[in-house]
């Protein structure tokens, strides 16, 4: 039976909270590091405007996405998604963050960190302004952010590269489920006309490119803003 269109958007919402729950009871050691994320992440919900109906419009609780731009499902989604990305690299190679040194914190490439961490808050307006879908200025803004975001912490480099193509496979699988339990969801609802029309397995490629790009910056995001870095566990 087929999940009505009004409330697919909230399913597939609520469903990114399963995995997230799954990996907060499993390791407590990244549970401050996940509530953190998603806390922060949460309030980009408020973007949702920006996106409707230019990349998509999907039917939501009492039609507030076609109506004002804005829904309820934005922010359990952004929710979702913040706190698992911060963690799939560290659950995978069983590492925890950990407070650098002071002498780290005083090395001369961190004394713009504050404006490396702010580029995709600064150059996503700007990006905005471009004749392009605004999914593509959020994809380069992230991607900008990574970049600088490594030049501040080269230590974190391998984790804003894998997390990026964890989070990748992570979010395919919810897509490819998005689907399964509703067939054509993405063709009804995605503004395709206004996109590149390359597709992955029936997924746009916009789709999967701010993925990738969400999970590079995003996947580092609680170790830039906290001064920490990865190590083994204390037994």
């Amino acid at each position: 039976m087929m999940i009505p269109d009004q409330y697919v958007w909230l399913a597939w919402s609520v469903a990114l909270l399963i995995p997230w729950l799954a990996v907060y009871v499993a390791f407590p050691r990244q549970r401050r590091v996940m509530l953190w994320t998603s806390l922060f992440t949460m309030p980009f919900g408020l973007t949702e405007p920006l996106f409707v109906p230019a990349y998509w419009s999907p039917p939501s609780l009492f039609d507030l996405a076609r109506t004002t731009g804005f829904d309820i499902e934005s922010f359990i989604f952004s929710f979702g998604i913040g706190g698992v990305c911060a963690v799939l690299y560290n659950i995978s190679i069983g590492r925890e963050p950990a407070p650098v040194t002071e002498g780290e914190r005083l090395a001369r490439r961190h004394n713009l960190h504050g404006w490396a961490l702010a580029v995709p808050f600064l150059s996503f307006p700007i990006l905005h302004t471009f004749p392009w879908n605004p999914i593509y200025a959020a994809t380069v803004a992230m991607l900008l952010g990574a970049i600088a975001a490594i030049w501040c912490r080269p230590d974190l480099a391998r984790k804003t590269v894998i997390g990026a193509a964890l989070f990748l496979a992570y979010y395919t699988v919810f897509l490819i489920g998005l689907e399964v339990i509703a067939p054509g969801y993405i063709a009804r609802v995605w503004n395709l006309g206004a996109l590149s029309g390359v597709s992955v397995g029936g997924m746009p490629i916009e789709e999967l490119l701010f993925a990738a790009a969400f999970g590079a910056y995003w996947s580092s995001v609680y170790e830039h803003f906290t001064w920490t870095t990865l190590t083994l566990p204390k037994t």
